[in-house]
């Protein structure tokens, strides 16, 4: 009997302590990343695809026709102004020059001649020995002879000219590219190369972009307004092909006079400083322009920004540490973080980290971070 109430108890403890183990108890609250937001001075950019050219690109065309006899300079190398680049075989201009030197000289010998007939003649129509018209005809051959003697005198120039072109000089000091002829060719005749190279100034780069008309017209009213200038003096950004920001700042030297009305597009030109020669011509960049100020602009980072049907929402983290899920309005976007018009405000605290987690009316830990860009200013 004694055994039987001693068994009796001991399952109704064993159970009691079971049960006191199942009570669920309350989960702590998790800890959440945030970031204060703090309304700030705004630019808002666009950036435009971009051709980059250089400071002046010369192309170096050939302006005789013969067999290419010589390359002087290396590919890719800097050269001077005048230095020699190519040459032409000169034999056949030198022919010409040859010939041109022999009619001078043929020319000076007829005039020498109609000078001295022309000195005999003189004294005697003075005492009326010949006629007036035999002295008529030898001043004429005189001067026909003169007129001779300088026709032969700008054929030799002209052919000295020509001779000149078989020595193709550089125009300007520039960066040369690789040659489109090699020795033994026949260049100046299409379609054999014209154009043998191309020297361009890199020491500063031009870049040209078209704006749609909406950019442009914002775009001038904004730096008009600012600056009071009737001319837009818009400082440039580019960013590389491979997203990183070139080191210079390049300015606006040309807007086209007129918008092309098969594109609704308006051609821009700018140049930037180009000290290394980083930039080479043909390249492709983004030319990144500020074309909005917003003074004490609210911006968020995208990545704490949901979309859900077209609305726009953030977790929102009050004093009492309750999440709200509130929806705010974008206006456009400044780098990766988004401008906001309403929703949010200076001061405000929101989930920059672990969306999936929290919901609407949760309790939280908060840990307040610093949100880091990855565009460097």
């Amino acid at each position: 009997m004694k055994y039987f109430l001693k068994l009796i108890f001991g399952f109704a403890l064993f159970t009691s302590c079971g049960e006191k183990s199942e009570i669920p108890t309350a989960a702590p609250s998790p800890e959440i990343k945030v970031v204060k937001i703090n309304s700030q001075k705004v630019q808002i950019e666009k950036d435009f695809v971009a051709q980059v050219y250089g400071k002046q690109d010369v192309p170096i065309r050939t302006r005789t026709e013969g067999y290419l006899e010589g390359i002087h300079f290396s590919e890719g190398k800097l050269v001077k102004k005048g230095e020699l680049l190519y040459t032409i075989d000169p034999d056949q201009l030198q022919e010409a020059v040859n010939a041109a030197n022999s009619q001078l000289a043929e020319a000076q010998v007829a005039l020498t001649q109609a000078k001295n007939d022309l000195a005999r003649y003189e004294p005697l129509a003075e005492i009326n020995a010949i006629s007036q018209k035999d002295l008529d005809a030898a001043i004429a051959k005189r001067d026909a002879a003169e007129a001779a003697v300088n026709a032969a005198k700008a054929n030799l120039n002209f052919q000295n000219i020509q001779l000149g072109y078989s020595k193709i000089k550089s125009p300007i000091d520039g960066l040369i590219g690789k040659t489109n002829a090699k020795v033994g060719e026949f260049v100046g005749r299409s379609p054999n190369p014209v154009i043998l190279n191309t020297v361009s100034l890199i020491d500063s780069i031009r870049v040209e972009f078209f704006l749609a008309e909406n950019d442009y017209l914002a775009l001038f009213r904004e730096y008009q307004e600012a600056r009071n200038q009737p001319r837009v003096q818009l400082p440039l950004q580019l960013v590389l092909s491979d997203g990183i920001l070139f080191d210079q700042v390049g300015y606006v030297d040309f807007i086209n006079r007129e918008i092309d009305t098969s594109t609704g597009t308006i051609l821009i030109q700018a140049s930037f400083p180009n000290p290394d020669r980083l930039i080479r011509p043909g390249q492709f960049a983004r030319v990144r322009a500020i074309i909005e100020e917003v003074e004490n602009g609210v911006i968020v980072p995208q990545r704490t920004v949901s979309e859900f049907q077209g609305r726009f929402f953030v977790f929102k983290v009050d004093n009492e540490n309750v999440v709200s899920r509130d929806e705010v309005v974008i206006t456009g976007k400044y780098r990766d973080y988004f401008l906001i018009e309403s929703g949010v405000q200076d001061g405000d605290r929101i989930v920059l980290e672990g969306l999936q987690q929290v919901r609407n009316g949760m309790t939280i830990v908060p840990e307040e971070v610093e949100f880091i860009s990855q565009f460097n200013d």
